[in-house]
């Protein structure tokens, strides 16, 4: 794999959280136009890693590269303006500000030129954003909020998207809907996504290709069609398969 195929690089990444060993020796790639996902129970640590890449809390040992820049002990707003943006775990837009308000948020940091453009396209995706533009983020169905967190890590343009469990606590047409958005991005847009999720056979089924986590390690990787069918995957994740 040449560093040009490689955007984003994970190696042997430990992180701490005071003494409590939460990341240990996390390996891990994502190349330019894939869909990567990482599937995990709660507590596996697949929120630490999304946060380490971030720069909150940094990395106590190895070394995140990407696009070429070693961002390992940057902090989180320099590594932002690379070109990364996030939709965090539990949404966490503004409440008391409007979608529009939020929108504002996300776009803060590239040149204004571009921002009715990225407008558009947000509201292309999730239509229902632009219905609801001047109520309250607080207001909004859970749906609707994982919309607004996704479209305003949108706004800044980002070459990487991370996502941290967009399905959590949602209905599953919803979950449907955000799904197809994100492969939309992907497939028109070439937008590459890195995402943790609880819900395995959703994402896996999403992404090119997949890792599994374990107690801060990763265990299991492969394409996501592959980790679907193996048999620890569907028993661990799939409900024993019955998906």
């Amino acid at each position: 794999m040449s560093e040009a195929e490689t955007l984003l690089s994970v190696s042997g990444v430990e992180t701490y959280y005071g003494k409590i060993v939460a990341l240990r020796g996390v390996d891990l790639e994502v190349r330019r136009g894939e869909i990567v996902a990482m599937i995990g129970a709660n507590g596996a640590g697949k929120s630490t890693l999304m946060m380490t890449i971030c720069g909150s809390p940094q990395a106590r040992r190895g070394r995140i590269v990407y696009d070429g820049t070693d961002i390992t002990q940057m902090p989180t707003h320099e590594i932002m303006r690379l070109g990364i943006a996030q939709s965090p775990e539990g949404r966490r837009i503004f409440p008391r500000m409007t979608v529009m308000e939020n929108l504002q948020m996300g776009a803060a940091l590239i040149d204004p030129k571009y921002f009715e453009d990225n407008l558009k396209r947000v509201f292309d995706l999730f239509p229902r954003l632009k219905e609801r533009l001047h109520q309250r983020g607080g207001t909004l169905s859970g749906g609707e909020q994982q919309m607004l967190a996704i479209g305003r890590a949108l706004m800044s343009r980002p070459k990487l998207l991370l996502l941290d469990e967009p399905s959590l606590g949602l209905a599953p047409l919803v979950v449907k809907q955000i799904f197809d958005a994100i492969r939309e991005l992907n497939e028109n847009e070439g937008l590459t996504v890195f995402l943790v999720e609880q819900n395995a056979f959703h994402a896996l089924k999403l992404a090119h290709r997949g890792y599994v986590m374990v107690n801060g390690n990763i265990t299991m990787s492969g394409t996501g069609m592959e980790l679907l069918k193996r048999e620890e995957v569907r028993a661990a994740y799939l409900e024993g398969g019955r998906h």
